[in-house]
């Protein structure tokens, strides 16, 4: 095969990387969350007080495909070319009234770098779980991976999303609950985000953690 039809293939085996958000399958169940195939952000802060400062992390998905880069954002302070899941870390000083950026995390995605990194997505249904709890969902839990980060020293990083099937009245009652909990006298140094999907569902972030030697960003999807 000649360099030319080489470079003539690449593109629709990049694209064979990707799973298929339209037709997910385990244990003969099949979802379809092609619908969710939009750039979706949550949000979670870390304040370090008595500082007058806090970061801010960013976590932006897309299920179906790799994210877009932003506009007008500089290269570095943008996700890597692949990624699907990446996390932008920011500095907010609120004395002096000003934002820095920190970090651009590659945590999910089909990367060229370092050798190249799969997406590999992993599906697991819930009722087929070996956990009790997961037995009494309806949904699915997808793990997606990435790079280690940083490069040297870091960890392997991974996303996992847990999508669970409810109904929209539970839903509503779900979102005013947290809304009740936000109004509470409770600790808000490291608080996630609740994000609309758009679709009568939202997304959750749940954590970012070390899970032996991965990194993993934990994410909740009602749907």
């Amino acid at each position: 095969m000649n360099p030319s039809t080489i470079l003539l293939l690449l593109p629709a085996l990049a694209s064979t990387m990707y799973f298929d958000c339209s037709n997910i399958r385990d244990h003969k169940q099949s979802f379809d969350i092609s619908a969710l195939g939009n750039p979706i952000s949550v949000m979670t802060s870390e304040d370090h007080s008595p500082s007058p400062t806090m970061t801010n992390t960013t976590f932006t998905i897309d299920i179906c495909r790799p994210l877009r880069k932003a506009k007008g954002i500089p290269k570095e302070e943008d996700c890597p070319n692949g990624s699907q899941v990446c996390g932008i870390q920011r500095l907010i000083n609120t004395f002096e009234n000003s934002t820095a950026f920190l970090a651009a995390i590659p945590i999910a995605g089909q990367y060229t770098f370092h050798g190249g990194t799969a997406l590999d997505p992993e599906i697991t249904r819930l009722k087929t779980s070996s956990s009790a709890s997961d037995r009494e969902k309806e949904g699915f839990r997808l793990a997606l991976h990435g790079p280690t980060y940083p490069d040297r020293g870091g960890k392997k990083q991974k996303a996992v999303i847990e999508f669970l099937c409810t109904d929209r009245a539970e839903e509503k009652r779900a979102l005013m609950h947290r809304k009740e909990d936000d109004d509470g006298e409770e600790d808000h140094s490291a608080r996630g985000e609740v994000a609309d999907d758009g679709h009568g569902g939202t997304l959750k972030y749940v954590d970012f953690t070390n899970v032996g030697e991965e990194k993993v960003l934990s994410l909740e999807w009602r749907t």
